[in-house]
């Protein structure tokens, strides 16, 4: 009888080693699923021909700057795109909602807007641990042997218009600029690009298509990760003014509004609305100062970046734990006392930036400020950006719309 029982025991003993084992072999794994490919029709993609990326052991620092268009995020990239250890990507959720985007038939439904969030907090996951050749799912036509030409906005990244990923002919050092970068280097091959993103000490990636800090809450607490969410925000009566002149045809009845001085009947006015919704639920959340985010979120204003652009670049270094590259530093001297013509390019981010985070107030009527303002209130208010009361003040540059707040990371 006491045999049997000591068998039995052995037994269960046996059975829990053999479970743990599975069960850590399984978490060393990556979960490396497409979700949103499925939906799309493109399950015929296939998304476990990628490595695999297993635990963050080397604590790799992960940046992520979540953004809109037209606020100021081109040049925050650059902030981190300058450091010579971090390995920088320009917006690759672009791809995604290339590819996602034209297949869904009922628009922005509830149901478009998951898969497209699945599928892109999947590709970071990747991205992060510098798998790109997870992206390969999203890039039309396919990749061939792993190398492609279809990167979007391959020049905005300093390591991919570099050698050894940039093969150019010229200096070792040299760094290609935007243009010359699609020109000259040829092919993108993915591996070498790969290789490339793990010879460095952190992956800083910008994206514009995330509406809020809550819907990366998955990342954040990935234990593989070591997320960290630069969120950057701008007075949304700068938005509005800055998408006006560059999104022309899009923006089109705004600027009808400002040449004529009447509001267009069928004026899309979500168009500043989401925007100011968006900033407001997220800014919320990251005020609140959830657990989840305690150490991982830093909420920066475009305008105190513009006024003291130095400053900030090294509380946004010291947030992130990160040395300040002096290539950075020298970047930032370069880039924002500008000549004014240099900046002319839409995405290009030479400014006199002080004077720049101000210019909306002379591109915008009194009628249409004052209609952002009664739409947005609420964020204006959490943000700290004050009314305009009348054209004359609206006008008048001596008189600032921005109070002075102290927005300290969430640490």
């Amino acid at each position: 009888m006491q045999c049997s029982w000591k068998a039995v025991l052995l037994l269960a003993l046996a059975s829990i080693a053999i479970q743990y084992t599975a069960i850590r072999t399984f978490t060393a794994k990556s979960f490396h699923t497409c979700p949103g490919l499925a939906e799309a029709g493109l399950a015929e993609r296939l998304c476990e021909e990628g490595p695999t990326f297993a635990y963050n052991l080397s604590r790799k620092t992960h940046i992520l700057i979540l953004a809109t268009t037209r606020s100021g995020s081109s040049f925050v990239g650059q902030l981190f795109n300058q450091h010579l250890d971090v390995f920088y990507l320009f917006e690759p959720l672009y791809h995604v909602q290339n590819t996602l985007i034209p297949r869904f038939t009922q628009g922005k439904s509830p149901a478009d807007r998951r898969v497209m969030l699945g599928a892109s907090r999947d590709l970071l996951r990747s991205l992060y641990d510098c798998d790109l050749y997870f992206l390969e799912n999203y890039i039309k036509p396919p990749p061939v042997n792993h190398t492609t030409d279809r990167i979007f906005r391959r020049g905005a990244s300093r390591v991919l218009c570099s050698r050894p990923v940039c093969d150019a002919p010229g200096s070792p050092d040299l760094v290609l600029e935007e243009g010359d970068c699609v020109r000259k280097c040829g092919l993108l091959n993915l591996t070498v690009a790969a290789e490339a993103c793990r010879e460095r000490s952190h992956v800083a990636i910008k994206t514009v298509r995330v509406p809020e800090v809550n819907d990366l809450r998955a990342l954040v607490e990935d234990p593989r990760l070591n997320l960290k969410v630069i969120q950057l925000v701008r007075d949304p009566r700068g938005i509005l003014a800055s998408r006006s002149e560059t999104f022309r045809d899009t923006y089109r009845l705004w600027r009808l509004w400002y040449g004529t001085g009447r509001k267009p009947y069928n004026l899309d006015v979500t168009q500043l609305t989401t925007v100011c919704e968006d900033f407001s639920n997220s800014v919320s959340t990251g005020l609140m100062r959830p657990p989840w985010l305690k150490g991982k979120y830093m909420l920066v204003r475009y305008e105190d970046l513009a006024r003291n652009p130095m400053k900030k670049t090294e509380e946004i270094y010291g947030f992130l734990g990160i040395p300040l590259d002096s290539h950075v530093a020298r970047w930032i001297q370069n880039n924002t006392r500008g000549d004014p013509t240099l900046g002319k390019h839409k995405y290009g981010t030479v400014r006199n930036s002080a004077a720049t985070a101000e210019k909306w107030r002379f591109r915008l009527s009194y009628d249409i400020v004052a209609f952002a303002q009664n739409a947005c209130q609420r964020v204006l208010a959490q943000l700290g950006y004050k009314m305009a009361m009348s054209e004359e003040e609206l006008k008048n540059p001596s008189v600032s719309l921005v109070e002075e707040r102290d927005f300290r990371p969430f640490s």
